[in-house]
């Protein structure tokens, strides 16, 4: 087997990406097709925003808690009740508005709930792959899940902009895209039952005791390159991974373009994290140097979009987005799983999920305000700016923390190199043997 798909001669694995894949292309039209609702009742950036905003603000308040409860009870048992919750709120949103009685305060309590259930889904989610698969194979299995999330990103936001504008293009059309993501989540619900139990890697359970939640974050405070690895992906995703607002202000306002257009922007974005997650899958040594460019050059590629003169030439540049969002977002991923450790490594990959997710609630709101009061390309513009800023304070913070102890900056056959390879640390290490 090629190396590139190493990962999915484990049977296990290779049932929960076919899952994965067709759930997640549900989950991208429904993306697709509730920005589309909103903005055809409202016409608002600042609405399409606070949309978002409220569903991912349940990732912020919730997924240190969820992390604690993925590490004490069965990922498998746990994974199935959160997307079954997710279907059932997809469920009602498209019914709702297939019957035209949708209102916008609807559209926002909806989010909400749905955010509820992706706020426990995401911790188990991450922290599970490392379940499924050998400690050689995590890197291999998280590049693979990355490229079957971007698979879906690639044709879900097109089938649903085709679906939509076949459809008529209006509410009711919204509502059918929504209604087949509410089907797709049995996809994955019916293949993790079918997985072999006796095949997966479970750690102990963590018994329930005070100070779970204090103890994580204890435990990431006290490693730089956690700490640096939180820090840029906080102000990239709080500023410049706004991509369903900033993406429907550009056809819309920018570029007069409709829903097809529009769809087809998240699939040419997908594009370039595909080619990202692939080249992510081939990679067995992953270097802190790799986050701190693929950061620099996630800002840069927002900027270049947000002066681009039309609809074509930013086309062609939202694939290199794309490409620098998965490199960032998949390497700081392997670098916290294999460095965690295991009976943390649930509340470790919350507090990622809530700095990485969790801050689109405070991003989202400001990027549609600026889209209104400043134009579109202001979104870009700004977002890629402060991406790069965080960047820039994250590598202080990270040599601030290290000075004086040489041990952290120079592991055993790297003398001088401020940014080591993850495998160098020696719990990989005894995770590989």
């Amino acid at each position: 087997m090629s190396p590139t798909f190493r990962s999915l001669h484990n049977p296990n694995f290779r049932r929960y990406a076919a899952g994965s894949l067709v759930s997640n292309v549900g989950l991208w039209m429904q993306r697709v097709a509730q920005d589309w609702l909103v903005l055809v009742l409202t016409g608002s950036g600042t609405a399409l925003g606070i949309t978002t905003g409220l569903q991912f603000l349940p990732v912020l308040l919730l997924s240190p808690y969820a992390g604690v409860i993925a590490d004490r009870f069965d990922k498998r048992r746990l994974l199935q009740v959160t997307q079954a919750a997710m279907g059932v709120a997809a469920l009602a949103l498209g019914l709702i508005t297939v019957l035209g009685v949708v209102e916008l305060w609807h559209v926002y309590a909806i989010a909400f709930v749905f955010g509820i259930a992706s706020a426990f889904d995401a911790p188990a989610r991450q922290s599970f792959v490392s379940e499924m698969v050998d400690a050689t194979d995590l890197t291999n299995a998280v590049g693979l899940n990355s490229a079957t999330f971007n698979t879906a990103r690639i044709l879900g936001p097109g089938l649903a902009g085709l679906m939509i504008g076949a459809l008529g293009g209006g509410v009711w059309a919204t509502g059918w895209v929504i209604l087949v993501n509410a089907v797709s989540y049995l996809a994955v619900i019916w293949q993790l039952e079918r997985m072999e139990t006796a095949l997966l890697h479970t750690p102990k359970r963590v018994e329930r005791a005070p100070g779970a939640l204090r103890e994580g974050v204890e435990y990431v405070r006290r490693q730089p390159r956690m700490v640096l690895i939180l820090i840029m992906v906080f102000f990239a995703g709080t500023f410049g991974m706004n991509f369903q607002i900033t993406s429907a202000l550009m056809a819309t306002d920018v570029y007069g373009k409709g829903a097809g257009e529009f769809g087809l922007l998240g699939s040419t974005m997908a594009i370039g994290s595909l080619a990202g997650a692939l080249m992510a899958a081939r990679r067995v040594h992953i270097r802190l140097r790799l986050l701190v460019l693929a950061g620099l050059g996630f800002g840069v590629a927002e900027i270049a979009a947000g002066l681009m003169p039309t609809y074509l030439t930013f086309v062609v540049v939202t694939p290199l987005i794309g490409f620098a969002t998965l490199t960032l977002l998949n390497s700081a991923n392997s670098v916290l799983q294999l460095e965690s450790d295991p009976q943390l490594r649930g509340r470790v990959m919350a507090l990622y999920m809530t700095i990485v997710m969790g801050g689109t609630p405070l991003g989202s709101p400001i990027i549609g305000w600026i889209g209104e009061a400043f134009g579109a390309r202001w979104t870009l513009v700004i977002g890629g700016v402060l991406t790069m800023a965080g960047v820039g304070l994250a590598v202080a913070v990270f040599w601030r923390m290290n000075r004086g102890a040489p041990g952290v900056l120079t592991p055993a056959g790297r003398a001088g190199n401020v940014f080591p390879r993850v495998w160098d640390n020696p719990a990989v290490v005894r995770a590989r043997k």
